[in-house]
């Protein structure tokens, strides 16, 4: 059974999500080092070794429209003791803009350059490539803000619009179903065309539990097609290339990525040669044991925080 093909549902708890997650690893980079895992409280704790901070979103700094308690007030400290503090995030669904002012509200003040996101990164790539005709998985009630330039049809109901373009970009799930999930299926294995997918994740973690992102459709249309996606964002090393464009030169052994996943994070940080710390009490392992998970997978961060 491939991928997303027994459950049916739209939310995961986190077991199931960790499971889609190894199913999922030969599509994923492989496991780079062998992480100490050594335990520390937060943020702070890392100020010591570390001049660059690469922060996940979802998990580290909030859960859903939420500040994690005393994460703003740990950021702040970090980028007054002259740290470089950079968002780096699977999100793609909103206009930069507003997950800006988003951060701004919820007490962090980031720097509209500082935001990294698989949204920026994946557009970036397309900009070097042929003009063509986008299909789009997305929220239209969002609007074109960021992607103004591409010609590019939303998809909803009308099947024609998944046969009629040349390839395919999935953006945001928020109001994907499962009939549009067939329909972009059946027009696959029909025509097969490119998809390119600007958020790799599974799930996030949200208020209510885990929501199901671009990357859960992604896989499973390519357990059904045999089409191989192009990924956009963490664990894959694009969308460190393009953080590290923002930064002077730095050396490798003085950047951290801080997350809440081990296969998005972590394996990202070990892609990327960077060092990495896993947050153990929010976020994908708010109700879940990491060190179990950590010896399932094998992919073992080099320090574990109880918080951010």
């Amino acid at each position: 059974m491939g991928f997303g093909q027994g459950s049916g549902r739209h939310h995961l708890n986190m077991d199931e999500a960790f499971a889609a997650y190894e199913g999922v690893r030969h599509r994923l980079p492989s496991t780079q080092g062998n992480g100490a895992c050594q335990r520390l409280t937060d943020l702070s704790a890392l100020a010591p070794d570390i001049e660059v901070f690469f922060l996940d979103a979802f998990g580290v700094l909030n859960i859903g429209e939420t500040a994690i308690p005393g994460a703003p007030e740990r950021v702040a400290a970090l980028q007054g003791q002259g740290k470089r503090v950079l968002v780096v995030s699977n999100a793609a669904s909103h206009p930069h803009a507003s997950l800006v002012s988003k951060y701004k509200r919820m007490g962090f003040d980031f720097a509209p350059r500082d935001v990294v996101t698989s949204r920026l990164t994946a557009l970036h790539a397309l900009r070097k490539e042929p003009d063509c005709h986008w299909g789009l998985m997305a929220s239209e009630d969002l609007g074109r803000e960021d992607f103004e330039h591409l010609n590019a049809t939303y998809l909803a109901e009308e099947r024609s619009a998944y046969d009629s373009v040349d390839a395919f970009l999935l953006m945001g799930s928020a109001g994907w179903t499962e009939d549009r999930q067939a329909r972009l299926e059946n027009s696959l294995n029909h025509r097969p065309r490119p998809v390119v997918v600007a958020n790799p994740d599974i799930v996030a973690p949200r208020e209510y539990g885990f929501s199901t992102e671009p990357g859960h459709f992604a896989h499973r249309l390519a357990d059904r097609t045999g089409i191989q996606p192009r990924f956009f964002g963490k664990p894959f090393q694009s969308i460190y290339d393009f953080a590290f464009a923002r930064l002077d030169n730095v050396d490798p052994a003085r950047v951290v990525m801080v997350g809440d996943s081990l296969h998005t994070d972590i394996l990202g940080a070990q892609t990327a040669g960077v060092r990495s710390a896993l947050i153990a009490r929010f976020g994908f392992f708010a109700d879940g044991d990491a060190e179990k998970a950590i010896e399932i997978s094998g992919i073992r961060p080099d320090y574990i925080l109880d918080r951010p």
